[in-house]
C-alpha cells in the first residue's frame, strides 16, 4: 500500500493531527468522505492493524443510533460496516512504510511524528 493519511476534510481533529504531523509530499491524502476506502484499501490496512476492529471506531455516531453496542459483531461485521460508512473508521489512519497508526490517541499520534522524524 503507498504512503496515505486517511483522514476527514471536516473533522478538525483529522486537521489538527495533520498539520501536527506535518506529512512530506510523497504521503498521500485520502478525504475518505469524497475517496471512500475500497475493499482492496480495507483488506490491506486489516492486514496491518491485526484485524477490522482495530480501524473501528465504537464512537461513532451511528455505532450508537443502530445499538450496534448491545449486537455481538463479529469481523465480518466490522467490515461491512466500514465498507457500508465513512464514519466507521476510526480516524485519522496513517500509513507509512508498512507502519500504521491509527486514530487520534496522543500517544498514537506522538508515535506517528516519531516515526516521521526519523
Amino acid at each position: 500500500m503507498k504512503d496515505t493519511f486517511f483522514y476527514l476534510s471536516t473533522c478538525d481533529t483529522c486537521k489538527r493531527i495533520m498539520t501536527e504531523l506535518d506529512l512530506p509530499r510523497e504521503i498521500r491524502l485520502q478525504d475518505i468522505k469524497t475517496e471512500p476506502l475500497t475493499r482492496e484499501q480495507l483488506k490491506e490496512l486489516k492486514d496491518l492493524a491485526g484485524s477490522f476492529e482495530a480501524l473501528f471506531s465504537k464512537r461513532a455516531r451511528l455505532f450508537k443510533e443502530r445499538n450496534l453496542r448491545d449486537k455481538n459483531l463479529d469481523e465480518s461485521d466490522f467490515r461491512d460496516l466500514l465498507l457500508e460508512h465513512y464514519t466507521f473508521l476510526k480516524r485519522p489512519v496513517l500509513v507509512v512504510s508498512g507502519k500504521i497508526f491509527i486514530g487520534n490517541a496522543r500517544n498514537t499520534v506522538a508515535a506517528a511524528r516519531e516515526y516521521l522524524q526519523r
